[in-house]
Protein backbone atom coordinates (compact mmCIF):
# COMPACT_ATOMS: atom_id res chain seq x y z
CA UNK A 1 0.00 0.00 0.00
CA UNK A 2 3.17 2.63 1.02
CA UNK A 3 3.98 4.44 -1.87
CA UNK A 4 0.85 4.04 -4.09
CA UNK A 5 -0.15 7.66 -3.70
CA UNK A 6 3.07 8.75 -5.19
CA UNK A 7 2.88 6.98 -8.68
CA UNK A 8 1.63 8.55 -11.84
CA UNK A 9 -1.65 7.79 -13.37
CA UNK A 10 -2.23 7.66 -16.85
CA UNK A 11 -5.75 8.84 -18.24
CA UNK A 12 -7.93 7.68 -21.66
CA UNK A 13 -6.96 10.98 -22.87
CA UNK A 14 -3.48 10.67 -22.78
CA UNK A 15 -2.44 12.81 -19.97
CA UNK A 16 -0.50 11.56 -16.92
CA UNK A 17 -1.04 12.95 -14.03
CA UNK A 18 2.13 12.91 -11.77
CA UNK A 19 0.61 11.32 -8.36
CA UNK A 20 -2.47 10.02 -6.90
CA UNK A 21 -3.57 13.02 -4.83
CA UNK A 22 -5.71 16.45 -5.91
CA UNK A 23 -6.81 19.25 -4.62
CA UNK A 24 -10.65 19.05 -5.07
CA UNK A 25 -12.57 21.86 -6.64
CA UNK A 26 -13.85 24.29 -3.19
CA UNK A 27 -15.88 27.35 -4.21
CA UNK A 28 -13.89 30.15 -3.46
CA UNK A 29 -16.18 33.45 -4.11
CA UNK A 30 -12.98 35.15 -4.76
CA UNK A 31 -13.59 36.75 -8.20
CA UNK A 32 -11.84 40.14 -8.67
CA UNK A 33 -13.50 42.81 -10.97
CA UNK A 34 -15.56 41.88 -14.52
CA UNK A 35 -16.03 38.43 -12.41
CA UNK A 36 -12.47 37.69 -13.40
CA UNK A 37 -9.19 36.04 -11.49
CA UNK A 38 -7.25 37.99 -9.98
CA UNK A 39 -3.74 38.45 -8.06
CA UNK A 40 -5.23 37.08 -4.74
CA UNK A 41 -6.55 33.70 -6.86
CA UNK A 42 -2.91 33.43 -8.58
CA UNK A 43 -1.44 33.44 -5.11
CA UNK A 44 -3.78 30.98 -3.63
CA UNK A 45 -2.96 28.43 -7.03
CA UNK A 46 0.55 29.25 -6.21
CA UNK A 47 0.41 27.90 -3.27
CA UNK A 48 -1.04 24.79 -3.82
CA UNK A 49 0.62 23.93 -6.94
CA UNK A 50 4.18 24.13 -4.44
CA UNK A 51 2.37 22.20 -2.22
CA UNK A 52 2.83 18.76 -4.19
CA UNK A 53 -0.62 17.49 -5.51
CA UNK A 54 -0.65 16.03 -8.64
CA UNK A 55 -3.90 17.71 -9.93
CA UNK A 56 -5.43 20.96 -9.24
CA UNK A 57 -9.08 21.46 -9.61
CA UNK A 58 -10.28 24.85 -9.61
CA UNK A 59 -13.81 26.03 -7.78
CA UNK A 60 -16.46 26.27 -9.64
CA UNK A 61 -16.33 28.75 -12.66
CA UNK A 62 -19.76 29.77 -14.30
CA UNK A 63 -20.57 29.15 -17.75
CA UNK A 64 -23.94 31.71 -17.77
CA UNK A 65 -22.82 34.80 -16.17
CA UNK A 66 -26.54 35.36 -15.30
CA UNK A 67 -26.78 32.30 -13.25
CA UNK A 68 -24.02 32.36 -10.09
CA UNK A 69 -23.71 30.45 -7.03
CA UNK A 70 -22.85 33.46 -5.20
CA UNK A 71 -21.74 37.76 -6.45
CA UNK A 72 -17.89 36.60 -6.79
CA UNK A 73 -17.93 33.73 -8.30
CA UNK A 74 -15.89 33.72 -11.88
CA UNK A 75 -17.54 33.46 -14.88
CA UNK A 76 -15.85 32.42 -18.68
CA UNK A 77 -18.32 32.74 -21.48
CA UNK A 78 -17.84 33.74 -24.98
CA UNK A 79 -17.54 37.25 -23.23
CA UNK A 80 -14.59 36.98 -21.19
CA UNK A 81 -11.17 38.13 -21.97
CA UNK A 82 -8.96 34.88 -21.74
CA UNK A 83 -5.61 36.62 -20.22
CA UNK A 84 -6.63 36.39 -16.48
CA UNK A 85 -7.24 32.94 -16.71
CA UNK A 86 -3.73 31.90 -18.74
CA UNK A 87 -2.13 33.60 -15.93
CA UNK A 88 -4.36 31.18 -13.03
CA UNK A 89 -3.08 28.60 -15.26
CA UNK A 90 0.38 29.65 -14.94
CA UNK A 91 0.01 29.64 -11.45
CA UNK A 92 -1.31 26.61 -10.97
CA UNK A 93 1.16 24.81 -13.09
CA UNK A 94 4.01 26.39 -11.42
CA UNK A 95 4.39 23.31 -9.55
CA UNK A 96 4.53 20.75 -11.97
CA UNK A 97 1.07 19.30 -11.72
CA UNK A 98 -2.05 19.47 -13.80
CA UNK A 99 -4.69 21.90 -13.50
CA UNK A 100 -8.22 21.40 -14.54
CA UNK A 101 -11.42 23.88 -14.82
CA UNK A 102 -14.47 23.02 -12.93
CA UNK A 103 -17.57 24.27 -14.71
CA UNK A 104 -20.71 24.55 -13.42
CA UNK A 105 -24.32 26.29 -13.50
CA UNK A 106 -26.00 26.68 -10.11
CA UNK A 107 -29.56 25.88 -11.42
CA UNK A 108 -32.39 26.47 -8.80
CA UNK A 109 -29.57 27.14 -6.45
CA UNK A 110 -29.04 31.14 -6.46
CA UNK A 111 -29.21 33.30 -3.69
CA UNK A 112 -33.36 35.26 -3.63
CA UNK A 113 -31.25 38.56 -3.51
CA UNK A 114 -29.55 37.89 -6.81
CA UNK A 115 -29.90 39.49 -10.34
CA UNK A 116 -30.07 37.18 -13.37
CA UNK A 117 -32.13 33.41 -13.59
CA UNK A 118 -33.30 30.80 -11.45
CA UNK A 119 -33.68 28.13 -13.66
CA UNK A 120 -34.58 24.51 -12.72
CA UNK A 121 -35.62 21.12 -14.57
CA UNK A 122 -39.19 21.88 -12.65
CA UNK A 123 -40.33 25.10 -10.33
CA UNK A 124 -39.55 22.88 -7.33
CA UNK A 125 -37.84 24.91 -5.21
CA UNK A 126 -34.58 24.15 -2.50
CA UNK A 127 -35.88 22.97 0.88
CA UNK A 128 -34.51 24.25 3.70
CA UNK A 129 -37.11 25.18 6.29
CA UNK A 130 -36.66 27.92 7.81
CA UNK A 131 -33.82 29.23 5.66
CA UNK A 132 -35.95 28.54 2.34
CA UNK A 133 -36.17 31.94 1.36
CA UNK A 134 -32.63 32.47 1.31
CA UNK A 135 -32.93 30.98 -2.55
CA UNK A 136 -34.76 32.03 -5.54
CA UNK A 137 -38.21 30.58 -6.39
CA UNK A 138 -37.04 28.58 -9.69
CA UNK A 139 -38.47 28.06 -12.99
CA UNK A 140 -38.89 24.97 -15.49
CA UNK A 141 -36.93 25.39 -18.17
CA UNK A 142 -37.99 25.36 -21.54
CA UNK A 143 -36.39 22.95 -24.18
CA UNK A 144 -34.39 26.16 -25.70
CA UNK A 145 -32.83 27.09 -22.02
CA UNK A 146 -31.47 23.61 -21.69
CA UNK A 147 -30.59 23.69 -24.96
CA UNK A 148 -28.49 26.78 -24.82
CA UNK A 149 -27.10 26.39 -21.35
CA UNK A 150 -25.67 22.82 -23.10
CA UNK A 151 -23.92 24.98 -25.49
CA UNK A 152 -22.59 27.20 -22.38
CA UNK A 153 -20.63 24.11 -21.67
CA UNK A 154 -19.24 23.84 -24.48
CA UNK A 155 -17.95 26.82 -24.97
CA UNK A 156 -16.14 27.44 -21.64
CA UNK A 157 -14.35 23.98 -22.19
CA UNK A 158 -13.14 25.64 -25.36
CA UNK A 159 -11.93 28.68 -23.77
CA UNK A 160 -10.64 27.22 -20.88
CA UNK A 161 -8.27 24.79 -23.09
CA UNK A 162 -7.76 28.09 -25.21
CA UNK A 163 -6.38 29.46 -22.30
CA UNK A 164 -3.85 26.56 -21.42
CA UNK A 165 -5.72 24.28 -18.59
CA UNK A 166 -5.40 20.51 -19.06
CA UNK A 167 -8.90 19.83 -18.62
CA UNK A 168 -11.96 20.57 -17.35
CA UNK A 169 -14.36 18.44 -15.20
CA UNK A 170 -18.66 19.01 -15.28
CA UNK A 171 -20.02 19.44 -12.08
CA UNK A 172 -23.27 16.84 -11.76
CA UNK A 173 -23.29 16.45 -8.02
CA UNK A 174 -23.88 18.93 -5.09
CA UNK A 175 -27.60 19.69 -6.23
CA UNK A 176 -26.48 22.20 -8.81
CA UNK A 177 -28.43 22.06 -12.44
CA UNK A 178 -26.90 18.78 -13.73
CA UNK A 179 -27.57 17.11 -10.47
CA UNK A 180 -30.92 18.40 -10.37
CA UNK A 181 -31.72 16.96 -13.58
CA UNK A 182 -30.54 13.58 -12.31
CA UNK A 183 -32.82 13.64 -8.90
CA UNK A 184 -35.94 12.63 -9.45
CA UNK A 185 -37.09 14.80 -6.49
CA UNK A 186 -36.70 17.95 -8.10
CA UNK A 187 -36.67 17.12 -11.92
CA UNK A 188 -40.60 16.67 -12.37
CA UNK A 189 -40.36 16.84 -15.83
CA UNK A 190 -42.86 14.91 -17.91
CA UNK A 191 -40.92 15.06 -21.46
CA UNK A 192 -37.54 14.24 -23.11
CA UNK A 193 -35.75 14.93 -19.97
CA UNK A 194 -37.57 13.42 -16.97
CA UNK A 195 -38.86 10.60 -16.37
CA UNK A 196 -36.70 7.36 -16.19
CA UNK A 197 -32.93 7.58 -15.32
CA UNK A 198 -31.78 7.33 -18.88
CA UNK A 199 -33.83 10.61 -19.42
CA UNK A 200 -32.98 12.37 -16.23
CA UNK A 201 -29.64 12.23 -17.29
CA UNK A 202 -29.83 13.10 -21.12
CA UNK A 203 -28.70 16.72 -20.29
CA UNK A 204 -25.80 15.79 -18.40
CA UNK A 205 -24.73 13.31 -21.23
CA UNK A 206 -25.54 16.25 -24.25
CA UNK A 207 -23.26 18.58 -21.75
CA UNK A 208 -20.53 15.70 -21.85
CA UNK A 209 -20.69 15.09 -25.95
CA UNK A 210 -20.56 19.15 -26.60
CA UNK A 211 -17.94 19.32 -24.37
CA UNK A 212 -15.79 16.15 -25.43
CA UNK A 213 -16.48 17.82 -29.42
CA UNK A 214 -15.60 21.10 -28.72
CA UNK A 215 -12.42 19.66 -27.21
CA UNK A 216 -9.42 18.31 -28.58
CA UNK A 217 -8.97 14.41 -27.70
CA UNK A 218 -5.97 14.99 -25.29
CA UNK A 219 -7.93 17.55 -23.03
CA UNK A 220 -9.41 15.82 -20.06
CA UNK A 221 -12.73 15.57 -19.38
CA UNK A 222 -14.24 14.58 -15.90
CA UNK A 223 -17.75 14.91 -14.13
CA UNK A 224 -18.18 15.26 -10.45
CA UNK A 225 -21.31 13.25 -9.39
CA UNK A 226 -23.23 12.35 -6.32
CA UNK A 227 -22.57 8.73 -4.91
CA UNK A 228 -25.88 9.38 -3.30
CA UNK A 229 -27.90 13.10 -2.64
CA UNK A 230 -29.08 11.41 1.00
CA UNK A 231 -32.44 12.32 0.87
CA UNK A 232 -35.05 9.65 0.88
CA UNK A 233 -36.42 8.88 -2.81
CA UNK A 234 -33.25 10.54 -4.66
CA UNK A 235 -30.41 9.70 -6.10
CA UNK A 236 -28.73 6.95 -5.25
CA UNK A 237 -25.84 4.47 -5.49
CA UNK A 238 -27.84 2.78 -8.02
CA UNK A 239 -28.38 5.68 -10.42
CA UNK A 240 -24.85 6.62 -9.58
CA UNK A 241 -23.70 3.20 -11.10
CA UNK A 242 -25.68 3.51 -13.89
CA UNK A 243 -24.70 6.52 -15.19
CA UNK A 244 -21.05 6.04 -14.77
CA UNK A 245 -21.83 3.26 -17.00
CA UNK A 246 -23.38 5.95 -19.49
CA UNK A 247 -20.57 8.25 -18.94
CA UNK A 248 -18.09 5.72 -20.02
CA UNK A 249 -18.25 5.83 -24.13
CA UNK A 250 -18.59 9.46 -24.45
CA UNK A 251 -14.60 9.87 -23.97
CA UNK A 252 -14.94 10.92 -20.25
CA UNK A 253 -11.19 10.34 -18.59
CA UNK A 254 -12.42 10.23 -14.71
CA UNK A 255 -15.44 10.79 -12.78
CA UNK A 256 -14.85 12.06 -8.60
CA UNK A 257 -17.58 10.80 -6.28
CA UNK A 258 -18.71 13.14 -3.70
CA UNK A 259 -22.41 13.39 -1.97
CA UNK A 260 -25.66 15.39 -1.02
CA UNK A 261 -26.45 19.08 -1.97
CA UNK A 262 -27.46 22.00 0.39
CA UNK A 263 -30.79 20.29 1.59
CA UNK A 264 -28.44 17.45 2.78
CA UNK A 265 -25.20 18.39 3.04
CA UNK A 266 -23.01 15.40 3.42
CA UNK A 267 -20.44 16.79 1.58
CA UNK A 268 -19.62 18.15 4.72
CA UNK A 269 -19.81 15.60 6.99
CA UNK A 270 -23.53 16.28 8.40
CA UNK A 271 -25.59 13.70 6.91
CA UNK A 272 -27.64 11.50 8.84
CA UNK A 273 -27.00 8.73 6.91
CA UNK A 274 -25.35 5.66 8.28
CA UNK A 275 -23.03 5.20 4.98
CA UNK A 276 -20.75 8.58 5.79
CA UNK A 277 -17.75 7.91 8.15
CA UNK A 278 -18.35 9.80 10.95
CA UNK A 279 -14.73 11.61 10.31
CA UNK A 280 -12.32 10.71 7.18
CA UNK A 281 -13.83 9.69 3.88
CA UNK A 282 -17.27 10.27 4.26
CA UNK A 283 -18.50 8.10 0.97
CA UNK A 284 -15.95 5.35 0.86
CA UNK A 285 -18.37 2.71 1.70
CA UNK A 286 -20.21 3.92 -0.91
CA UNK A 287 -17.19 4.56 -3.64
CA UNK A 288 -15.66 0.86 -2.84
CA UNK A 289 -18.99 -0.45 -4.10
CA UNK A 290 -19.16 1.39 -7.65
CA UNK A 291 -15.84 0.74 -8.10
CA UNK A 292 -16.66 -3.14 -8.43
CA UNK A 293 -18.22 -2.31 -11.34
CA UNK A 294 -17.04 1.12 -12.64
CA UNK A 295 -15.25 1.13 -16.28
CA UNK A 296 -14.16 4.46 -15.40
CA UNK A 297 -11.41 5.17 -12.71
CA UNK A 298 -12.46 7.30 -10.15
CA UNK A 299 -11.44 10.13 -7.36
CA UNK A 300 -13.43 10.09 -4.31
CA UNK A 301 -13.53 13.60 -1.94
CA UNK A 302 -14.84 13.80 1.30
CA UNK A 303 -13.03 14.63 4.65
CA UNK A 304 -10.03 13.05 4.01
CA UNK A 305 -7.26 14.64 6.54
CA UNK A 306 -4.80 11.58 7.15
CA UNK A 307 -2.56 9.16 5.01
CA UNK A 308 -3.70 6.44 6.51
CA UNK A 309 -6.75 7.42 5.35
CA UNK A 310 -5.89 8.23 1.57
CA UNK A 311 -4.01 5.06 1.48
CA UNK A 312 -7.14 3.61 2.41
CA UNK A 313 -8.91 4.82 -0.16
CA UNK A 314 -6.68 3.92 -2.95
CA UNK A 315 -6.29 0.13 -1.34
CA UNK A 316 -10.50 0.14 -2.29
CA UNK A 317 -9.85 0.83 -5.70
CA UNK A 318 -10.60 4.65 -6.15
CA UNK A 319 -8.00 5.85 -8.41
CA UNK A 320 -7.44 9.69 -6.93
CA UNK A 321 -8.30 10.63 -3.34
CA UNK A 322 -9.40 14.48 -3.35
CA UNK A 323 -8.73 16.80 -0.77
CA UNK A 324 -10.38 20.12 -0.25
CA UNK A 325 -10.77 21.45 3.22
CA UNK A 326 -7.49 19.45 4.24
CA UNK A 327 -5.53 22.10 1.51
CA UNK A 328 -7.40 24.84 2.58
CA UNK A 329 -5.94 24.27 6.13
CA UNK A 330 -2.68 22.85 5.51
CA UNK A 331 -1.68 23.46 1.81
CA UNK A 332 1.58 22.23 1.44
CA UNK A 333 -0.31 18.51 2.94
CA UNK A 334 1.07 16.27 0.20
CA UNK A 335 4.40 17.15 0.28
CA UNK A 336 4.50 16.43 4.19
CA UNK A 337 2.94 12.95 3.64
CA UNK A 338 5.78 12.38 1.36
CA UNK A 339 8.19 13.26 4.07
CA UNK A 340 6.47 11.12 6.36
CA UNK A 341 4.62 13.95 8.09
CA UNK A 342 0.97 15.19 8.85
CA UNK A 343 -0.99 18.21 9.33
CA UNK A 344 -0.44 20.41 12.71
CA UNK A 345 -4.23 21.03 13.22
CA UNK A 346 -7.66 20.99 11.77
CA UNK A 347 -10.36 22.76 11.55
CA UNK A 348 -12.47 23.73 13.85
CA UNK A 349 -15.50 21.51 14.34
CA UNK A 350 -19.27 23.64 13.98
CA UNK A 351 -21.59 21.37 15.74
CA UNK A 352 -24.42 23.17 15.35
CA UNK A 353 -27.55 21.45 15.57
CA UNK A 354 -29.15 23.83 12.63
CA UNK A 355 -27.72 21.88 9.62
CA UNK A 356 -28.51 24.30 6.64
CA UNK A 357 -26.71 27.30 9.31
CA UNK A 358 -24.13 24.67 10.15
CA UNK A 359 -23.07 23.92 6.52
CA UNK A 360 -23.04 28.12 5.57
CA UNK A 361 -20.19 28.45 8.60
CA UNK A 362 -18.59 25.69 7.53
CA UNK A 363 -17.78 26.65 4.26
CA UNK A 364 -17.52 30.21 5.09
CA UNK A 365 -14.50 28.67 7.60
CA UNK A 366 -12.63 27.05 4.37
CA UNK A 367 -13.09 30.26 2.51
CA UNK A 368 -11.55 32.04 5.37
CA UNK A 369 -8.12 29.96 5.12
CA UNK A 370 -7.79 29.81 1.16
CA UNK A 371 -8.30 33.72 1.69
CA UNK A 372 -5.69 33.86 4.57
CA UNK A 373 -3.53 32.35 2.04
CA UNK A 374 -4.09 34.23 -1.08
CA UNK A 375 -3.22 37.70 0.89
CA UNK A 376 0.22 35.18 1.99
CA UNK A 377 -0.65 34.63 5.34
CA UNK A 378 -0.84 31.72 7.06
CA UNK A 379 -4.24 30.07 8.20
CA UNK A 380 -5.83 30.26 11.07
CA UNK A 381 -7.95 27.05 11.55
CA UNK A 382 -9.14 27.74 15.38
CA UNK A 383 -11.39 30.75 13.76
CA UNK A 384 -14.72 31.05 15.17
CA UNK A 385 -16.94 29.69 12.66
CA UNK A 386 -19.89 32.45 14.20
CA UNK A 387 -17.06 34.38 13.11
CA UNK A 388 -16.06 33.37 10.06
CA UNK A 389 -19.79 33.55 8.50
CA UNK A 390 -20.55 36.86 9.94
CA UNK A 391 -17.18 38.40 7.88
CA UNK A 392 -18.19 35.70 4.91
CA UNK A 393 -21.77 37.87 5.07
CA UNK A 394 -20.04 41.18 4.53
CA UNK A 395 -18.13 40.48 1.78
CA UNK A 396 -20.93 38.56 -0.19
CA UNK A 397 -22.82 41.89 0.35
CA UNK A 398 -19.95 43.67 -0.89
CA UNK A 399 -19.71 41.53 -3.92
CA UNK A 400 -23.43 41.74 -5.01
CA UNK A 401 -23.14 45.32 -5.11
CA UNK A 402 -20.32 45.30 -7.51
CA UNK A 403 -22.22 42.19 -9.49
CA UNK A 404 -25.30 44.26 -9.78
CA UNK A 405 -23.48 46.80 -11.67
CA UNK A 406 -20.92 44.35 -13.64
CA UNK A 407 -24.38 42.26 -15.42
CA UNK A 408 -26.32 45.88 -16.01
CA UNK A 409 -23.27 47.22 -17.88
CA UNK A 410 -21.56 46.84 -20.88
CA UNK A 411 -19.55 43.94 -22.01
CA UNK A 412 -16.69 43.76 -24.92
CA UNK A 413 -16.60 40.53 -26.98
CA UNK A 414 -13.45 39.18 -27.57
CA UNK A 415 -11.40 38.54 -30.42
CA UNK A 416 -13.04 35.08 -32.06
CA UNK A 417 -15.90 36.33 -29.68
CA UNK A 418 -19.26 35.31 -31.04
CA UNK A 419 -21.50 37.63 -29.31
CA UNK A 420 -21.37 39.70 -26.14
CA UNK A 421 -23.31 38.28 -23.38
CA UNK A 422 -27.05 37.83 -23.81
CA UNK A 423 -29.96 39.11 -21.28
CA UNK A 424 -31.08 37.61 -18.16
CA UNK A 425 -34.28 36.83 -20.58
CA UNK A 426 -32.66 35.39 -23.19
CA UNK A 427 -31.97 31.55 -23.00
Amino acid sequence: MSGELFTPLPLRSGQVLRNRIAKAAMEENMAGDGQLPDEELLTLYRRWAAGGAGLLITGNVMVHAEALTGPAGVVLDEAAPLKPFSEWVRAGKSGGGAVWMQINHPGRQVGSDMPGVVWGPSDVGVDLGRHSRRFGRPTAMTAEQIKATVTRYAITAHRAETAGFDGVEIHAAHGYLLSQFLSPLVNKRTDRWGGPLENRARMLLDVVRAVRDAVSPSFAVAVKLNSADFQRGGFDADDARQVIGMLEPLGVDLVELSGGSYESPAMSGRAADSRTQAREAYFLDLAKDLVRTSPLPLMLTGGITRRETAETVLAGGVAIVGMGTALAVTPDLPDRWRRGREADRGLRPVTWSDKALASAASMAQVRHQMRRIARGSRPTPSTHPALALLAERRRQRRALRRYRLWLTGPRTTPPGGATTRSSAATP
